[in-house]
């Protein structure tokens, strides 16, 4: 199959690209492995699960929330949204089918792409002048290894495949990272009855959504500097002093820190893991627990440089591009990347405005 642009992934990122590569009448195909688009939302995510940015900071390239939406959008609504956002577009998507290899020949100037068809079991071939990666940060389930896991008698999954604390009621769960995931699986559990820990290993700033939303609008006005001093203060003013439970501020702002790094801010504490017996776990202070089951909400991995054979360049050891923002989204040879720019939804919308006008440039 021949097109003017294959897309690989249909999350977020991909279906943007491809709005707006149709709104400028440029042909493009989405593969997609699974059988749904925004499969990390529909099947690998939380029930209790809530955008924390306020919706003008999630929506993707023209098709803002309704007005009368609630500024924190729930799982439940923005599935519907992106959904919403495919059928409004004309988004083409072939689904099953699995991305094994993408060259570029630069004879014919183009990539050649192989992917599997999971309903047959039979590998198709695609050319196009334009490749566009948009399989993302969050492609693949990352678990640390630690010494005697594969050993602990209790269960252990990755949040990915945690749905609610229903079935963990009265059980010792230790919920392993403390973003926003972490966080909020650990005060799901909490509600549903388990006796919920978490392991904190780094300093964090801990806000209300509400907080966050302010700094982020603030800060369209203001120095960061500032703004983080103020939401400081008032993250401050309503929790009060949070290392009497290990919980350490850094010295940069939640702002700055996201802006450097792409980590956000998040919504009974132990230091990081030292090691695993069997039912047992270590800590690097000395103690230990017991516990029934691990939550590791540990992050993603990217795929991209598993299956991308040229372009490697363009790519470090993370699967990540080695151009840093605002320059992550465009490689080399009609190469461009969609949502690797550590800025959430708000970055994958800028992507794929980019992307679509560069190509319109060039076709």
């Amino acid at each position: 199959m021949e097109r003017e642009v294959l897309i690989v992934g249909a999350g977020p990122a991909g279906i943007a690209t491809a709005a707006c590569l149709n709104l400028h009448s440029i042909p493009n195909v989405v593969l997609e492995k699974e059988d749904c688009l925004g499969s990390l939302w529909k099947k690998k995510s939380y029930d209790c699960l809530n955008l924390h940015l306020g919706r003008e900071f999630c929506q993707l390239p023209h098709l803002p929330f309704p007005k009368h939406a609630p500024n924190f959008i729930s799982k439940t609504e923005f599935i519907r949204y992106l959904d919403e956002y495919a059928e409004k577009f004309k988004v083409i998507l072939k689904y099953q089918t699995c991305v094994k290899s993408a060259s570029y020949d630069k004879n014919s100037m183009t990539w050649q792409v192989i992917a599997c068809n999971t309903l047959t079991n039979k590998n198709e071939k695609y050319s196009s002048r334009f490749l566009v990666v948009a399989t993302g940060e969050n492609s693949e389930g990352y678990i640390p290894q630690i010494p005697g896991l594969h050993k602990f008698k209790g269960k252990t999954i990755h949040s990915m495949s945690y749905k609610s604390g229903t079935k963990y009621k009265e059980k010792s769960v230790l919920v392993v990272g403390s973003g926003n995931s972490g966080m909020e699986i650990a005060y799901d559990l909490a509600k549903h009855g388990a006796n919920a820990s978490i392991v904190i290993r780094n300093k964090l700033h801990i806000m209300t959504r509400e907080q966050m939303f302010l700094g982020m609008k603030l800060a369209q006005y203001f120095p960061l500097k500032l703004v983080d001093r103020l939401i400081v203060m008032l993250a401050k003013l309503t929790f009060g002093d949070l290392s009497k439970y290990g919980i350490l501020r850094p010295r940069d702002g939640p702002l700055k820190l996201k802006a450097e790094t792409g980590r956000s801010s998040v919504i009974d504490v132990y230091r990081a893991i030292s090691s695993i017996q069997e039912s047992k776990v270590l800590f690097i202070n000395g103690m230990s627990e017991s516990f029934d089951a691990i939550i590791f909400a540990t992050g993603y991995r990217s795929t991209a440089n598993q299956w991308l054979k040229d372009g490697k360049e363009s790519l470090n050891e993370e699967g990540f591009p080695k151009k840093g923002f605002p320059n992550q989204w465009k490689g080399s040879n009609g190469l461009y990347f969609a949502g690797f720019a550590r800025k959430g939804l708000a970055g994958i919308s800028m992507d794929a405005v980019k992307i679509a006008n560069d190509i319109k440039k060039a076709y």
